[in-house]
């Protein structure tokens, strides 16, 4: 075959990859019944859903930070959190800006960190309470991080479940071991597997462009779709043998997360607020979290007024802890 012909004819195989629409058989995005929405001046419209106590305690209401970024709000986090409710904590669970039920950025170099910042503090303040409790998952720990740095007045206390990395990352934090006496687990599958076993052509060309280039090489849609599909296969590490590993809810979103974690590096070192901090800071930690210790270590190090509990026989996402007792914790820590 002649070479030009068999470059040109590569080329366009190349093209057909990279471009041509992907359909994923994963589940489609559902909207929660009673979902309210913000309006933010940032351009964000931010989807929540807001479980009011049971009894008018008066208490500080607490705001949930998924992880991600990216991620949603599942039913299952709203259901593991409601007996905060009947303790009286009015509890708001929304969807961070390019996920879920809140809007898609068309812009997606707007995607970063200060960003979500900003729409957090302008829901705080639309909440309009003297104070609030910042309760974090995973990168949702790093979101709360960041805006006690600037806004420490504003909060009560903190929880955080399995924390993600304080910015700016320290790469070093990604090899340091966890002491013997903590008895800590690693997960029976990686991150790693779920990648290798998901990425294709058409998808590292997706992240490529969002990378590089800040453009989508595909819709909204078939990004999220692909990390709805992901987060499936990486739903294996969040637990200890995989065991419990779930189909994950549609609405995540891809573009959202790339951007975001894309712009880490991008964020001034304030650690150094940390360390005089007064706020009371709970970590809760799964037995197998298949995040580096060195995250946790440095809250440990950095907060002065923090306590770190560790969940035996359960992963990143602490799905097989009991409940009442998950929910124990936080209360007797809380009151």
């Amino acid at each position: 075959m002649n070479k030009k012909i068999f470059f040109f004819l590569s080329l366009l195989i190349l093209l057909y990859l990279a471009v041509w629409p992907r359909q994923y058989e994963v589940p489609s995005f559902i909207e929660r019944p009673g979902t309210q929405y913000w309006d933010l001046s940032t351009g964000s419209k931010i989807g929540y859903t807001l479980i009011h106590p049971i009894s008018d305690a008066n208490k500080f209401p607490i705001i949930y930070l998924h992880g991600g970024p990216g991620g949603i709000i599942k039913n299952e986090i709203v259901e593991k959190w409601k007996p905060l409710a009947e303790a009286g904590y009015p509890i708001y669970f929304y969807d961070q800006v390019g996920s879920g039920h809140s809007n898609r950025l068309e812009d997606i170099k707007e995607y970063t960190v200060a960003r979500h910042q900003k729409d957090l503090a302008e829901i705080i303040a639309k909440i309009g309470s003297e104070k609030v409790i910042l309760l974090g998952h995973s990168w949702g720990a790093t979101l709360a991080m960041n805006y006690v740095q600037e806004q420490k007045e504003k909060v009560e206390r903190i929880i955080l479940t399995g924390p993600g990395p304080i910015l700016p990352w320290n790469s070093s934090s990604n090899q340091l071991l966890p002491p013997d006496s903590l008895h800590l687990k690693k997960p029976k599958f990686s991150n790693k597997e779920a990648n290798d076993k998901v990425y294709n052509l058409h998808s590292k060309l997706m992240t490529l462009c969002a990378n590089k280039l800040g453009i989508k090489l595909a819709s909204d849609k078939t990004a999220d779709d692909f990390f709805t599909q992901l987060n499936t296969a990486l739903n294996k590490s969040t637990s200890c043998d995989g065991s419990n590993s779930k189909s994950y809810p549609g609405g995540s979103g891809y573009y959202a997360h790339l951007r975001t974690v894309k712009s880490f590096q991008e964020e001034k070192n304030q650690k150094s607020k940390l360390k005089e901090l007064p706020i009371p800071t709970l970590i809760l930690r799964g037995q197998c979290d298949n995040q580096p210790w060195g995250f946790t270590q440095e809250y440990l190090q950095l907060l002065p007024n923090v306590q770190l509990e560790i969940l035996e026989n359960t992963g990143h996402g602490l799905q097989e802890v009991d409940r009442a007792y998950l929910n124990k914790l936080v209360l007797d820590f809380l009151e």
